[in-house]
């Protein structure tokens, strides 16, 4: 680098991976770290016509933030089952990206699983289940996830992307459905 007519070298040191000590013990950034997230909140409709919903996989782009351009590319319909896979397409902060999950379990009406095999989570396990409470519907999300870049990344940018996509979806339920004021928790 020259400055003023004279000649500088820049020396950059590599890149080192720093672990920080937590009380659960070492984090470093590129190590994996699971992470989970849990959404709970009671809708006034019986399981039989809250199960269904959730069981067409076409109604996930109406769940899904516009922000994320949310589209499905395998043919519909889909038959929901164990080993059911379903590509999509979304963008995530602009960038375009594919999405394949494989519904895992499989248990009507009370319970399906569906697990990325690509996207853009290192692991991605999503248990979606349902339960008959005083007549209404307990719908409960249980995802445990794992970025690149492991806190740092999920604390900066994924954590507050999941808990709005997560937002978005308690209030389009809270449309579609009537949601019970007071009986959300997650």
């Amino acid at each position: 680098m020259f400055v003023g007519g004279l000649a500088f070298a820049v020396v950059v040191p590599p890149l080192r991976i720093m672990k920080v000590k937590e009380a659960s013990g070492d984090v470093g950034i590129n190590e994996k770290v699971t992470r989970s997230f849990d959404e709970s909140l009671i809708v006034d409709h019986p399981l039989d016509e809250v199960f269904p919903f959730f069981a067409n996989a076409e109604n996930l782009e109406k769940l899904t933030p516009d922000w994320l351009k949310f589209s499905i590319d395998t043919p519909t319909p889909i038959e929901m089952k164990a080993g059911a896979l379903i590509d999509y397409k979304i963008r995530f902060r602009g960038i375009p990206m594919k999405w394949r999950t494989e519904i895992k379990v499989w248990e009507p009406p009370f319970r399906f699983v569906d697990t990325q095999l690509k996207g853009p989570y290192s692991l991605w396990h999503h248990e979606h289940l349902f339960e008959e409470v005083d007549g209404g519907t307990r719908i409960t999300d249980r995802i445990h996830y794992r970025v690149l870049g492991g806190r740092l990344i999920d604390s900066l940018i994924v954590r507050r992307d999941v808990e709005a996509i997560f937002a978005f979806r308690k209030k389009v339920m809270g449309d579609l459905f009537v949601v019970r004021p007071g009986a959300q928790a997650g």
